[in-house]
Protein backbone atom coordinates (compact mmCIF):
# COMPACT_ATOMS: atom_id res chain seq x y z
CA UNK A 1 0.00 0.00 0.00
CA UNK A 2 1.28 3.41 -0.95
CA UNK A 3 1.29 6.18 1.61
CA UNK A 4 0.96 9.86 0.99
CA UNK A 5 2.35 12.17 3.64
CA UNK A 6 1.62 15.83 3.11
CA UNK A 7 0.77 18.91 5.08
CA UNK A 8 -1.13 20.43 2.22
CA UNK A 9 -2.64 18.98 -0.91
CA UNK A 10 -3.31 21.43 -3.72
CA UNK A 11 -4.37 20.81 -7.29
CA UNK A 12 -1.73 21.25 -10.00
CA UNK A 13 -4.20 23.10 -12.03
CA UNK A 14 -7.79 24.13 -11.44
CA UNK A 15 -9.42 24.01 -8.01
CA UNK A 16 -10.12 20.29 -7.48
CA UNK A 17 -8.14 17.29 -6.31
CA UNK A 18 -9.44 13.98 -7.60
CA UNK A 19 -8.72 10.50 -6.23
CA UNK A 20 -9.79 8.04 -8.90
CA UNK A 21 -10.24 4.27 -8.72
CA UNK A 22 -9.01 4.03 -5.15
CA UNK A 23 -10.05 4.27 -1.54
CA UNK A 24 -8.91 7.11 0.63
CA UNK A 25 -8.45 6.32 4.27
CA UNK A 26 -7.86 9.19 6.65
CA UNK A 27 -6.38 8.16 9.95
CA UNK A 28 -6.62 11.59 11.43
CA UNK A 29 -9.07 14.37 11.07
CA UNK A 30 -10.32 15.94 7.91
CA UNK A 31 -10.78 19.62 8.57
CA UNK A 32 -12.89 21.60 6.20
CA UNK A 33 -13.72 25.25 6.18
CA UNK A 34 -16.54 25.26 3.72
CA UNK A 35 -18.55 22.47 2.22
CA UNK A 36 -21.29 23.46 -0.15
CA UNK A 37 -22.35 20.03 -1.27
CA UNK A 38 -21.79 16.66 0.41
CA UNK A 39 -22.86 13.60 -1.52
CA UNK A 40 -22.32 10.50 0.58
CA UNK A 41 -23.60 6.96 0.35
CA UNK A 42 -22.48 6.30 3.90
CA UNK A 43 -22.70 8.16 7.18
CA UNK A 44 -21.42 11.67 7.52
CA UNK A 45 -20.49 12.56 11.08
CA UNK A 46 -19.84 16.13 12.08
CA UNK A 47 -18.29 15.97 15.53
CA UNK A 48 -18.62 19.63 16.29
CA UNK A 49 -22.09 19.92 14.87
CA UNK A 50 -23.72 21.08 11.71
CA UNK A 51 -25.03 24.56 11.28
CA UNK A 52 -27.89 24.77 8.85
CA UNK A 53 -28.96 28.18 7.64
CA UNK A 54 -31.59 26.79 5.30
CA UNK A 55 -34.18 24.04 5.49
CA UNK A 56 -33.39 20.39 6.21
CA UNK A 57 -35.56 18.21 3.96
CA UNK A 58 -35.84 14.45 4.30
CA UNK A 59 -36.82 12.92 0.99
CA UNK A 60 -39.61 10.35 0.81
CA UNK A 61 -38.67 7.07 2.44
CA UNK A 62 -35.83 8.60 4.43
CA UNK A 63 -35.60 8.73 8.20
CA UNK A 64 -34.10 11.49 10.29
CA UNK A 65 -33.14 10.85 13.90
CA UNK A 66 -32.35 13.68 16.29
CA UNK A 67 -30.18 13.19 19.38
CA UNK A 68 -30.15 15.53 22.33
CA UNK A 69 -32.62 18.32 23.00
CA UNK A 70 -35.19 19.15 20.38
CA UNK A 71 -36.23 22.26 22.31
CA UNK A 72 -35.62 24.64 19.43
CA UNK A 73 -37.01 22.41 16.70
CA UNK A 74 -40.19 23.80 15.17
CA UNK A 75 -42.72 22.63 12.65
CA UNK A 76 -42.45 19.00 13.74
CA UNK A 77 -45.78 17.34 14.67
CA UNK A 78 -45.66 14.88 17.60
CA UNK A 79 -48.60 13.08 19.26
CA UNK A 80 -50.95 13.90 16.39
CA UNK A 81 -52.75 11.41 14.17
CA UNK A 82 -55.39 11.81 11.48
CA UNK A 83 -58.70 9.91 11.72
CA UNK A 84 -62.04 9.82 9.95
CA UNK A 85 -64.85 11.16 12.16
CA UNK A 86 -68.05 9.24 12.84
CA UNK A 87 -70.37 12.11 13.67
CA UNK A 88 -69.40 15.73 14.22
CA UNK A 89 -66.48 16.26 16.60
CA UNK A 90 -65.87 19.62 18.26
CA UNK A 91 -62.39 20.99 18.81
CA UNK A 92 -61.21 19.90 22.27
CA UNK A 93 -63.70 17.03 22.64
CA UNK A 94 -62.61 13.71 24.13
CA UNK A 95 -62.57 10.96 21.53
CA UNK A 96 -62.92 7.16 21.41
CA UNK A 97 -61.78 4.78 18.69
CA UNK A 98 -64.60 2.79 17.10
CA UNK A 99 -64.28 -0.83 15.99
CA UNK A 100 -64.36 0.24 12.33
CA UNK A 101 -61.33 2.49 12.79
CA UNK A 102 -63.26 5.75 12.85
CA UNK A 103 -63.40 8.01 15.89
CA UNK A 104 -66.29 9.65 17.72
CA UNK A 105 -66.96 11.75 20.78
CA UNK A 106 -67.47 10.22 24.23
CA UNK A 107 -71.23 10.13 24.86
CA UNK A 108 -73.57 9.06 27.65
CA UNK A 109 -77.08 7.83 26.82
CA UNK A 110 -80.07 7.94 29.18
CA UNK A 111 -82.12 4.73 29.29
CA UNK A 112 -85.70 5.24 30.57
CA UNK A 113 -87.39 2.87 33.04
CA UNK A 114 -88.86 -0.20 31.42
CA UNK A 115 -90.49 -3.49 32.30
CA UNK A 116 -88.82 -6.83 31.93
CA UNK A 117 -90.80 -9.63 30.35
CA UNK A 118 -94.01 -10.30 32.28
CA UNK A 119 -94.36 -13.79 33.74
CA UNK A 120 -97.73 -15.39 34.48
CA UNK A 121 -98.06 -16.83 37.99
CA UNK A 122 -101.67 -17.98 37.57
CA UNK A 123 -103.98 -18.43 34.59
CA UNK A 124 -106.86 -17.02 36.61
CA UNK A 125 -108.21 -13.54 37.19
CA UNK A 126 -106.77 -12.14 40.42
CA UNK A 127 -107.56 -9.22 42.70
CA UNK A 128 -106.68 -7.94 46.16
CA UNK A 129 -102.96 -8.45 45.59
CA UNK A 130 -100.15 -7.71 48.04
CA UNK A 131 -96.50 -8.65 48.06
CA UNK A 132 -93.36 -8.62 50.18
CA UNK A 133 -89.69 -9.53 49.85
CA UNK A 134 -88.19 -12.31 51.95
CA UNK A 135 -84.64 -11.15 52.67
CA UNK A 136 -83.75 -14.51 54.24
CA UNK A 137 -84.35 -16.53 51.07
CA UNK A 138 -84.18 -13.68 48.55
CA UNK A 139 -87.69 -14.42 47.34
CA UNK A 140 -90.72 -12.37 46.40
CA UNK A 141 -94.07 -13.50 47.83
CA UNK A 142 -97.38 -12.46 46.23
CA UNK A 143 -100.77 -13.01 47.90
CA UNK A 144 -104.06 -12.65 46.04
CA UNK A 145 -107.67 -13.68 45.59
CA UNK A 146 -107.84 -16.44 42.97
CA UNK A 147 -111.10 -15.87 41.11
CA UNK A 148 -110.50 -18.98 39.05
CA UNK A 149 -110.52 -21.10 42.22
CA UNK A 150 -113.62 -20.01 44.16
CA UNK A 151 -111.92 -16.75 45.27
CA UNK A 152 -109.58 -18.71 47.55
CA UNK A 153 -106.73 -16.88 49.21
CA UNK A 154 -103.52 -17.96 47.50
CA UNK A 155 -99.83 -17.07 47.56
CA UNK A 156 -96.93 -17.76 45.22
CA UNK A 157 -93.15 -17.45 45.57
CA UNK A 158 -91.09 -15.68 42.91
CA UNK A 159 -87.36 -15.61 42.14
CA UNK A 160 -85.72 -12.65 40.41
CA UNK A 161 -82.87 -13.33 38.00
CA UNK A 162 -81.56 -10.37 36.07
CA UNK A 163 -84.54 -8.59 34.55
CA UNK A 164 -86.94 -11.52 34.80
CA UNK A 165 -88.92 -13.30 37.51
CA UNK A 166 -90.02 -16.93 37.70
CA UNK A 167 -92.62 -18.44 39.99
CA UNK A 168 -93.21 -21.64 41.89
CA UNK A 169 -96.58 -23.34 42.27
CA UNK A 170 -99.32 -21.24 43.95
CA UNK A 171 -100.40 -22.51 47.39
CA UNK A 172 -103.82 -21.81 48.98
CA UNK A 173 -103.77 -20.23 52.46
CA UNK A 174 -107.55 -19.85 52.89
CA UNK A 175 -110.06 -22.26 51.34
CA UNK A 176 -112.85 -19.74 51.28
CA UNK A 177 -113.74 -16.44 49.64
CA UNK A 178 -110.83 -14.14 50.48
CA UNK A 179 -110.67 -10.36 50.08
CA UNK A 180 -108.32 -7.43 50.70
CA UNK A 181 -104.95 -9.07 51.35
CA UNK A 182 -102.01 -7.29 52.96
CA UNK A 183 -98.59 -8.77 53.62
CA UNK A 184 -95.45 -8.05 55.64
CA UNK A 185 -92.15 -9.89 55.85
CA UNK A 186 -91.25 -10.43 59.52
CA UNK A 187 -87.85 -12.13 59.25
CA UNK A 188 -86.67 -15.74 59.52
CA UNK A 189 -88.25 -16.79 56.19
CA UNK A 190 -91.69 -15.74 57.39
CA UNK A 191 -94.42 -13.48 56.05
CA UNK A 192 -97.73 -12.57 57.64
CA UNK A 193 -100.73 -12.41 55.31
CA UNK A 194 -103.75 -10.42 56.46
CA UNK A 195 -107.12 -10.87 54.75
CA UNK A 196 -110.89 -10.75 55.08
CA UNK A 197 -112.39 -14.23 55.40
CA UNK A 198 -115.81 -13.72 53.85
CA UNK A 199 -117.49 -17.03 54.89
CA UNK A 200 -116.55 -16.44 58.52
CA UNK A 201 -117.01 -12.65 58.29
CA UNK A 202 -113.70 -12.00 60.08
CA UNK A 203 -110.41 -10.27 59.60
CA UNK A 204 -107.72 -12.94 59.84
CA UNK A 205 -103.96 -13.38 59.63
CA UNK A 206 -101.76 -16.35 58.84
CA UNK A 207 -98.01 -16.93 59.00
CA UNK A 208 -96.36 -18.30 55.88
CA UNK A 209 -92.90 -19.89 55.82
CA UNK A 210 -90.94 -19.69 52.59
CA UNK A 211 -88.81 -22.66 51.54
CA UNK A 212 -87.30 -22.77 48.09
CA UNK A 213 -90.00 -21.74 45.64
CA UNK A 214 -92.89 -22.81 47.85
CA UNK A 215 -94.65 -21.65 51.01
CA UNK A 216 -96.35 -23.42 53.92
CA UNK A 217 -98.73 -21.99 56.52
CA UNK A 218 -99.52 -22.15 60.19
CA UNK A 219 -103.00 -21.75 61.62
CA UNK A 220 -105.03 -18.60 60.96
CA UNK A 221 -105.66 -16.15 63.80
CA UNK A 222 -108.45 -13.57 64.02
CA UNK A 223 -107.63 -9.88 64.40
CA UNK A 224 -111.20 -8.61 63.92
CA UNK A 225 -114.23 -10.70 64.82
CA UNK A 226 -116.88 -7.97 64.84
CA UNK A 227 -117.76 -8.34 61.16
CA UNK A 228 -116.79 -7.21 57.69
CA UNK A 229 -113.19 -6.03 57.44
CA UNK A 230 -111.57 -4.25 54.52
CA UNK A 231 -109.03 -1.56 53.49
CA UNK A 232 -106.40 -3.72 55.21
CA UNK A 233 -102.82 -2.46 55.39
CA UNK A 234 -99.82 -3.76 57.30
CA UNK A 235 -96.18 -3.04 58.10
CA UNK A 236 -93.40 -4.65 60.12
CA UNK A 237 -91.84 -2.81 63.07
CA UNK A 238 -88.36 -4.31 62.88
CA UNK A 239 -87.18 -2.45 65.98
CA UNK A 240 -89.77 -4.13 68.20
CA UNK A 241 -90.20 -7.29 66.09
CA UNK A 242 -93.92 -6.59 65.79
CA UNK A 243 -96.32 -6.42 62.88
CA UNK A 244 -99.00 -3.72 62.72
CA UNK A 245 -102.29 -4.14 60.87
CA UNK A 246 -104.64 -1.25 60.04
CA UNK A 247 -108.18 -1.87 58.81
CA UNK A 248 -111.73 -0.60 58.49
CA UNK A 249 -114.34 -2.27 60.68
CA UNK A 250 -117.73 -1.90 59.02
CA UNK A 251 -119.69 -2.98 62.10
CA UNK A 252 -117.82 -1.55 65.04
CA UNK A 253 -119.53 0.70 67.59
CA UNK A 254 -118.66 3.60 65.29
CA UNK A 255 -119.43 2.27 61.82
CA UNK A 256 -116.60 2.05 59.28
CA UNK A 257 -114.05 3.31 61.78
CA UNK A 258 -110.30 2.86 61.40
CA UNK A 259 -108.53 0.47 63.77
CA UNK A 260 -105.05 -0.91 64.34
CA UNK A 261 -103.61 -3.89 66.23
CA UNK A 262 -100.11 -5.07 67.04
CA UNK A 263 -99.23 -8.68 66.27
CA UNK A 264 -96.50 -10.92 67.66
CA UNK A 265 -95.20 -13.84 65.61
CA UNK A 266 -93.93 -16.96 67.37
CA UNK A 267 -92.98 -19.86 65.15
CA UNK A 268 -95.87 -20.28 62.73
CA UNK A 269 -98.43 -18.58 64.97
CA UNK A 270 -99.47 -14.98 65.53
CA UNK A 271 -101.25 -13.32 68.45
CA UNK A 272 -102.62 -9.80 68.78
CA UNK A 273 -102.85 -7.09 71.38
CA UNK A 274 -105.92 -4.97 71.96
CA UNK A 275 -107.48 -3.18 68.99
CA UNK A 276 -107.05 0.61 69.04
CA UNK A 277 -109.29 3.00 67.12
CA UNK A 278 -107.35 5.71 65.27
CA UNK A 279 -110.25 7.21 63.32
CA UNK A 280 -113.91 7.12 64.29
CA UNK A 281 -116.62 6.99 61.69
CA UNK A 282 -115.40 5.98 58.26
CA UNK A 283 -111.71 5.70 57.40
CA UNK A 284 -110.86 4.19 54.01
CA UNK A 285 -107.91 3.18 51.81
CA UNK A 286 -105.27 2.18 54.32
CA UNK A 287 -104.19 -0.87 52.27
CA UNK A 288 -101.34 0.91 50.45
CA UNK A 289 -100.71 3.52 53.12
CA UNK A 290 -99.53 1.76 56.29
CA UNK A 291 -95.80 2.36 56.69
CA UNK A 292 -93.13 1.74 59.34
CA UNK A 293 -90.67 4.63 59.62
CA UNK A 294 -88.39 3.47 62.44
CA UNK A 295 -88.16 4.36 66.15
CA UNK A 296 -91.36 2.42 66.97
CA UNK A 297 -93.36 4.72 64.67
CA UNK A 298 -95.83 3.90 61.92
CA UNK A 299 -97.73 6.28 59.66
CA UNK A 300 -101.23 5.42 58.43
CA UNK A 301 -102.78 7.33 55.56
CA UNK A 302 -106.50 7.24 54.85
CA UNK A 303 -109.49 8.92 53.25
CA UNK A 304 -111.81 10.59 55.76
CA UNK A 305 -115.17 9.67 54.28
CA UNK A 306 -117.14 11.96 56.60
CA UNK A 307 -114.92 15.01 56.07
CA UNK A 308 -115.50 15.51 52.34
CA UNK A 309 -113.20 12.54 51.58
CA UNK A 310 -110.12 14.56 52.57
CA UNK A 311 -106.77 12.80 52.53
CA UNK A 312 -105.34 12.48 56.03
CA UNK A 313 -102.58 10.73 57.97
CA UNK A 314 -101.77 9.90 61.56
CA UNK A 315 -98.66 8.75 63.46
CA UNK A 316 -98.79 5.68 65.68
CA UNK A 317 -96.28 4.61 68.33
CA UNK A 318 -95.80 0.91 69.09
CA UNK A 319 -95.20 -0.09 72.70
CA UNK A 320 -95.27 -3.76 73.60
CA UNK A 321 -98.43 -5.24 72.09
CA UNK A 322 -100.27 -1.94 71.87
CA UNK A 323 -100.21 1.21 69.75
CA UNK A 324 -101.12 4.82 70.51
CA UNK A 325 -101.78 7.69 68.12
CA UNK A 326 -101.13 11.40 67.83
CA UNK A 327 -103.37 13.89 66.05
CA UNK A 328 -104.41 13.47 62.43
CA UNK A 329 -103.14 15.85 59.74
CA UNK A 330 -104.62 16.66 56.33
CA UNK A 331 -102.42 16.23 53.26
CA UNK A 332 -105.14 17.07 50.71
CA UNK A 333 -108.17 19.23 51.50
CA UNK A 334 -110.19 17.73 48.65
CA UNK A 335 -111.62 14.37 47.72
CA UNK A 336 -108.72 11.91 47.78
CA UNK A 337 -108.56 8.34 46.55
CA UNK A 338 -106.06 5.63 45.60
CA UNK A 339 -103.76 6.67 48.46
CA UNK A 340 -100.28 5.13 48.56
CA UNK A 341 -97.37 5.83 50.92
CA UNK A 342 -93.67 5.01 51.20
CA UNK A 343 -90.92 5.96 53.62
CA UNK A 344 -87.87 7.57 52.01
CA UNK A 345 -85.07 6.28 54.23
CA UNK A 346 -82.50 8.67 52.81
CA UNK A 347 -84.56 11.85 53.12
CA UNK A 348 -86.36 10.59 56.26
CA UNK A 349 -89.67 11.66 54.76
CA UNK A 350 -93.06 10.14 54.00
CA UNK A 351 -94.08 10.28 50.34
CA UNK A 352 -97.82 10.25 49.62
CA UNK A 353 -99.35 9.67 46.18
CA UNK A 354 -103.06 10.02 45.55
CA UNK A 355 -105.75 10.94 43.05
CA UNK A 356 -107.08 14.45 43.69
CA UNK A 357 -110.82 14.75 43.02
CA UNK A 358 -110.52 18.49 43.41
CA UNK A 359 -107.98 18.62 40.56
CA UNK A 360 -109.87 16.81 37.77
CA UNK A 361 -108.82 13.41 39.15
CA UNK A 362 -105.20 14.06 38.31
CA UNK A 363 -102.38 12.29 40.12
CA UNK A 364 -100.79 14.31 42.91
CA UNK A 365 -98.24 13.78 45.66
CA UNK A 366 -96.76 15.46 48.70
CA UNK A 367 -93.99 14.94 51.24
CA UNK A 368 -94.62 14.47 54.95
CA UNK A 369 -92.33 15.26 57.88
CA UNK A 370 -92.77 13.38 61.15
CA UNK A 371 -91.89 15.07 64.43
CA UNK A 372 -92.70 13.06 67.53
CA UNK A 373 -96.30 11.96 67.14
CA UNK A 374 -97.18 14.68 64.61
CA UNK A 375 -96.89 14.86 60.84
CA UNK A 376 -96.95 17.88 58.52
CA UNK A 377 -96.97 18.09 54.74
CA UNK A 378 -95.41 20.22 52.04
CA UNK A 379 -97.20 21.53 48.96
CA UNK A 380 -98.74 19.05 46.57
CA UNK A 381 -96.89 18.16 43.36
CA UNK A 382 -98.59 16.74 40.28
CA UNK A 383 -97.23 13.50 38.80
CA UNK A 384 -99.87 13.05 36.08
CA UNK A 385 -102.16 15.82 34.84
CA UNK A 386 -103.91 13.84 32.09
CA UNK A 387 -106.82 12.89 34.36
CA UNK A 388 -108.31 9.45 35.01
CA UNK A 389 -105.46 8.24 37.21
CA UNK A 390 -106.06 5.35 39.62
CA UNK A 391 -104.62 2.39 41.55
CA UNK A 392 -101.46 4.01 42.92
CA UNK A 393 -98.79 1.92 44.62
CA UNK A 394 -95.37 3.11 45.80
CA UNK A 395 -92.08 1.42 46.62
CA UNK A 396 -88.86 2.93 47.90
CA UNK A 397 -85.64 2.02 46.09
CA UNK A 398 -82.85 2.35 48.71
CA UNK A 399 -80.07 1.85 46.17
CA UNK A 400 -81.13 4.69 43.89
CA UNK A 401 -82.72 6.59 46.80
CA UNK A 402 -85.84 7.09 44.69
CA UNK A 403 -89.55 6.46 45.08
CA UNK A 404 -91.10 4.24 42.42
CA UNK A 405 -94.75 5.12 41.79
CA UNK A 406 -96.82 2.71 39.70
CA UNK A 407 -100.39 3.49 38.72
CA UNK A 408 -103.09 2.85 36.16
CA UNK A 409 -103.41 5.55 33.51
CA UNK A 410 -106.84 5.51 31.87
CA UNK A 411 -106.17 8.43 29.53
CA UNK A 412 -105.49 8.07 26.72
CA UNK A 413 -105.56 4.28 27.22
CA UNK A 414 -105.63 1.71 29.98
CA UNK A 415 -101.91 1.33 30.71
CA UNK A 416 -99.78 0.48 33.71
CA UNK A 417 -97.44 3.43 34.12
CA UNK A 418 -94.49 4.32 36.34
CA UNK A 419 -92.79 7.55 37.37
CA UNK A 420 -89.67 7.90 39.50
CA UNK A 421 -89.58 10.50 42.27
CA UNK A 422 -86.73 12.25 44.07
CA UNK A 423 -87.34 13.91 47.43
CA UNK A 424 -85.68 17.24 48.22
CA UNK A 425 -86.60 18.93 51.47
CA UNK A 426 -90.37 18.94 51.79
CA UNK A 427 -91.04 18.49 48.07
CA UNK A 428 -90.62 15.83 45.41
CA UNK A 429 -89.86 15.95 41.69
CA UNK A 430 -91.01 13.31 39.24
CA UNK A 431 -89.42 12.02 36.06
CA UNK A 432 -91.18 11.30 32.79
CA UNK A 433 -94.06 8.84 32.43
CA UNK A 434 -93.07 5.35 31.40
CA UNK A 435 -95.54 2.83 30.06
CA UNK A 436 -94.83 -0.57 31.61
CA UNK A 437 -97.74 -2.64 30.34
CA UNK A 438 -100.24 -1.70 27.64
CA UNK A 439 -102.74 -4.39 28.66
CA UNK A 440 -103.60 -3.84 32.29
CA UNK A 441 -106.96 -4.66 33.83
CA UNK A 442 -108.08 -1.41 35.42
CA UNK A 443 -110.15 -3.23 38.05
CA UNK A 444 -107.08 -4.61 39.81
CA UNK A 445 -104.67 -2.56 41.92
CA UNK A 446 -101.06 -3.63 41.34
CA UNK A 447 -98.73 -4.54 44.18
CA UNK A 448 -95.01 -3.91 44.43
CA UNK A 449 -91.98 -4.65 46.57
CA UNK A 450 -88.23 -4.10 46.39
CA UNK A 451 -85.81 -7.00 45.96
CA UNK A 452 -82.80 -5.86 47.99
CA UNK A 453 -80.62 -8.66 46.58
CA UNK A 454 -81.31 -8.09 42.89
CA UNK A 455 -81.70 -4.34 43.54
CA UNK A 456 -84.89 -4.31 41.49
CA UNK A 457 -88.53 -3.36 42.03
CA UNK A 458 -90.99 -6.20 41.38
CA UNK A 459 -94.56 -5.41 40.33
CA UNK A 460 -97.53 -7.79 40.34
CA UNK A 461 -100.60 -6.87 38.32
CA UNK A 462 -103.71 -8.20 36.62
CA UNK A 463 -103.26 -8.58 32.89
CA UNK A 464 -105.90 -7.80 30.32
CA UNK A 465 -107.04 -10.19 27.57
CA UNK A 466 -106.62 -12.52 29.40
CA UNK A 467 -106.89 -11.23 32.99
CA UNK A 468 -104.14 -13.46 34.36
CA UNK A 469 -102.01 -12.72 37.38
CA UNK A 470 -98.59 -11.59 36.23
CA UNK A 471 -95.37 -10.19 37.58
CA UNK A 472 -92.38 -8.40 36.13
CA UNK A 473 -89.16 -6.71 37.13
CA UNK A 474 -88.94 -2.95 36.74
CA UNK A 475 -85.70 -1.73 35.26
CA UNK A 476 -85.08 1.77 36.57
CA UNK A 477 -83.77 4.61 34.47
CA UNK A 478 -80.05 4.20 33.86
CA UNK A 479 -77.22 5.58 31.78
CA UNK A 480 -74.79 3.95 29.38
CA UNK A 481 -71.58 5.31 27.88
CA UNK A 482 -69.49 4.35 24.87
CA UNK A 483 -66.33 4.98 26.91
CA UNK A 484 -64.31 1.94 28.01
CA UNK A 485 -60.93 1.48 29.65
CA UNK A 486 -59.48 0.59 26.25
CA UNK A 487 -61.06 2.76 23.56
CA UNK A 488 -60.11 6.28 24.71
CA UNK A 489 -57.63 7.58 22.12
CA UNK A 490 -57.23 11.30 22.80
CA UNK A 491 -58.68 14.77 22.26
CA UNK A 492 -59.70 16.44 19.01
CA UNK A 493 -57.14 19.00 17.87
CA UNK A 494 -59.64 20.66 15.56
CA UNK A 495 -63.31 20.59 14.64
CA UNK A 496 -64.08 17.66 12.34
CA UNK A 497 -67.22 17.21 10.29
CA UNK A 498 -68.93 13.85 9.98
CA UNK A 499 -67.00 11.52 7.61
CA UNK A 500 -64.19 14.10 7.30
CA UNK A 501 -60.56 13.49 8.27
CA UNK A 502 -59.07 15.54 11.07
CA UNK A 503 -56.37 15.71 13.71
CA UNK A 504 -56.60 13.96 17.04
CA UNK A 505 -54.07 14.67 19.80
CA UNK A 506 -53.04 11.19 20.92
CA UNK A 507 -50.62 9.75 23.49
CA UNK A 508 -47.78 12.20 24.11
CA UNK A 509 -49.54 15.02 22.29
CA UNK A 510 -50.73 18.30 23.74
CA UNK A 511 -54.23 19.62 23.23
CA UNK A 512 -54.54 23.37 23.65
CA UNK A 513 -58.30 23.78 23.21
CA UNK A 514 -59.33 23.53 26.85
CA UNK A 515 -60.30 26.17 29.39
CA UNK A 516 -60.39 26.43 33.16
CA UNK A 517 -57.93 23.62 33.85
CA UNK A 518 -55.87 23.58 37.03
CA UNK A 519 -52.20 23.21 36.16
CA UNK A 520 -50.39 20.02 37.22
CA UNK A 521 -53.58 18.02 37.79
CA UNK A 522 -54.51 14.59 36.50
CA UNK A 523 -57.75 14.78 34.55
CA UNK A 524 -60.10 11.89 33.84
CA UNK A 525 -62.61 11.34 31.07
CA UNK A 526 -66.10 11.28 32.58
CA UNK A 527 -68.76 8.95 31.10
CA UNK A 528 -70.33 12.09 29.61
CA UNK A 529 -67.08 13.03 27.87
CA UNK A 530 -66.13 16.04 30.00
CA UNK A 531 -62.77 16.35 31.75
CA UNK A 532 -62.87 15.98 35.51
CA UNK A 533 -60.39 15.58 38.36
CA UNK A 534 -62.48 12.72 39.80
CA UNK A 535 -62.37 9.24 38.29
CA UNK A 536 -65.66 7.97 36.93
CA UNK A 537 -66.89 4.54 35.90
CA UNK A 538 -64.98 3.36 33.98
CA UNK A 539 -61.86 5.08 35.31
CA UNK A 540 -60.03 6.55 32.30
CA UNK A 541 -57.12 9.02 32.56
CA UNK A 542 -57.28 11.77 29.95
CA UNK A 543 -53.94 13.37 30.73
CA UNK A 544 -52.12 15.98 32.82
CA UNK A 545 -52.88 19.68 32.59
CA UNK A 546 -49.81 21.79 31.80
CA UNK A 547 -51.69 25.10 31.77
CA UNK A 548 -55.25 26.35 32.08
CA UNK A 549 -55.82 25.63 28.38
CA UNK A 550 -53.45 22.73 27.66
CA UNK A 551 -53.45 19.06 28.57
CA UNK A 552 -50.77 16.46 27.87
CA UNK A 553 -52.46 13.30 26.63
CA UNK A 554 -51.61 10.21 28.69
Amino acid sequence: MSTLVANTIKPRRGDAVTFADCNVSVGGTVTYEDVTNVDSVGIVTARSGIEVSGIVTAIAGAAVTYYGSGLNLTGIESGVENFVASGTIDNGATVVLNTDGTVGIVTQTNVPPSAGDATTFTTSTVSGMSCAFDTTNNKVVIAYQDQGNSNYGTAVVGTVSGDTISFGTPVVFNSGSTWYTAMSFVGSSKVVIFYYDNPNDEGRAIVGTVSGTSITYGSAATFNSTGSTDDIGSCYDSGNDKVVVAYRDLYASTNNSGWARVGTVSGTSITFGTAVEFKGDHAREMERATVYIGSSKVVIGYRDWNDSHYGKAIVGTVSGTSISFGSEATFNAAQSSSIAMSWDENAQKIVVAYVDGGQSWNGYSCVGTVSGTSISFGSEVVFDDAGQTDHCVTTYDPDEMKVVLTYNKYAPSNTLTAVIGTVSGTSISWGSHNTLQTHHAGSGTPASTYDTTANKTVIAYTGDTPNYGRGFVLKLASTTTNLTTENYIGIAGESIANAATGEINVLGGVNSSQSGLTTAQTYYVAPTGILTTTAGTPSVVAGTSISSTEILIR
